[in-house]
């Protein structure tokens, strides 16, 4: 398990105090929340692990999940797909974390960890940049630039990131590469009888697609694609644009070669059931993707799209599968075409993406780095190491203000 043994040995009577705070947490479904709730419950061997993220109403619950404290706050309402909490900045304060860990992008919780006068050592994790709302990202860089320079470090998934960000390139030399991991044993359990159904179900070519059905996922270009491939299409999801993307499959003609499935609490059988999988994202918003390490995980080539963001780094053009241009489906069909055609392709790229996951983007090595860092910032006291100043409240406010200003 991470963290076990001497190189993750944080011996002593108490262990260190993380606070985690996020936008939402299982059973709320989001790659940010899926990494979130694995990253809290594989830490907390090693480090007391609580969490605190939004609730989907106005009250406030505290539960234990997997042996992890987690505090929904009542959200008043949502500013640009932020939630707001009232109750955030004093719940940070009273927690005497003697780490932080903020998962962003949440405008909302760095006004709170500013707000709190919280003192310790912050890391965060850059899930993406604020990519759609671009009048939020102006007017908030100025506080983020406040916030950042507070922090003691940046977690990004990817080296790609990194130098396709200018907020994390004016930033860089806080920044640690760490991806995301998984537990790749999961997804090598083979359910022979749920395959089976589904591959009867859906077969016998299966192209998968799983993610939320919002517009930077690429889900419509995906559909413009299908009527040149000989394939059926399973998309496991749901999302706003549902009901628009079942009228484009069926403006195309091919409704009857495409399910949209949603409430599946195993995806473990689809993945294994199909023969390709394909991330048509389009926009920076895909920062990584963790659903491709899952296929890989699975031993199935991958199609994803060449933007500038993680998603090649992970499944490598050529090599685990296909890189094609973002919004055209000319190549995601041509791409889907090859594979079905090349069967010996397919096992090649899927066993390769398999050994990548296992070398490369495990749980236990998404944790154990983890772990590193946060010895590495609270080495030498009983957890607390050095408190950083505290932010000043006008500061705050000033900052916030001069962005509305821009």
């Amino acid at each position: 398990m991470p963290g076990s043994g001497a190189e993750a040995d944080m011996s002593g009577p108490k262990r260190p105090r993380i606070l985690h705070v996020g936008k939402y947490y299982p059973p709320h479904r989001g790659g940010m929340e899926t990494h979130l709730r694995q990253l809290a419950t594989a830490l907390n061997e090693d480090v007391e692990s609580k969490v605190i993220v939004a609730n989907h109403n106005r009250s406030t619950g505290v539960e234990w999940r997997d042996g992890v404290e987690v505090t929904r706050l009542g959200r008043w309402f949502n500013l640009a797909g932020a939630p707001i909490c009232p109750q955030m900045p004093r719940k940070i304060a009273v927690a005497r974390a003697d780490l932080v860990h903020l998962h962003v992008p949440n405008p909302a919780a760095v006004i709170s960890l500013m707000a709190s006068r919280y003192s310790g050592r912050i890391v965060v994790t850059w899930h993406s940049d604020i990519v759609r709302q671009k009048r939020l990202a102006k007017v908030f860089e100025p506080v983020m630039r406040t916030f950042i320079r507070r922090c003691s470090r940046v977690i990004v998934s990817s080296p790609n990131y990194v130098q396709s960000s200018d907020f994390l390139l004016d930033n860089q030399e806080k920044c640690r590469i760490i991806p995301f991991g998984i537990d790749v044993a999961r997804f090598q359990k083979r359910g022979i009888g749920a395959v089976a159904s589904i591959r009867e179900k859906f077969g016998p070519r299966i192209v998968l697609a799983v993610g939320r059905l919002v517009y930077y996922k690429g889900i419509k270009f995906l559909l413009r694609a299908m009527p040149k491939v000989n394939g059926n299409l399973v998309i496991v999801g749901d999302g706003p644009l549902r009901s628009e993307l079942e009228d484009e499959a069926r403006s195309l003609g091919i409704a009857e070669r495409v399910a949209f499935l949603s409430g599946i609490e195993d995806l473990v059988p689809y993945y294994q059931a199909c023969d390709i999988f394909v991330l048509p994202s389009i926009a920076r918003s895909e920062a990584f993707g963790i659903v491709q390490l899952e296929a890989m995980a699975a031993g199935k080539p991958v199609v994803n799209t060449l933007l500038s963001s993680g998603v090649p780094f992970v499944s490598v053009n050529g090599q685990t599968g296909f890189s094609v241009s973002p919004r055209d489906p000319e190549a995601l069909g041509a791409a889907l075409n090859r594979l079905f055609d090349e069967p010996d392709l397919r096992s090649r790229f899927g066993a390769a993406g398999r050994d990548r996951v296992i070398r490369e983007f495990t749980l236990e090595r998404m944790t154990s780095q983890t772990l590193s860092l946060y010895r590495e910032l609270l080495h030498g006291s009983a957890w607390g190491g050095r408190p950083e100043p505290a932010w000043n409240r006008r500061d705050v406010a000033s900052q916030i203000g001069a962005g509305a200003n821009l």
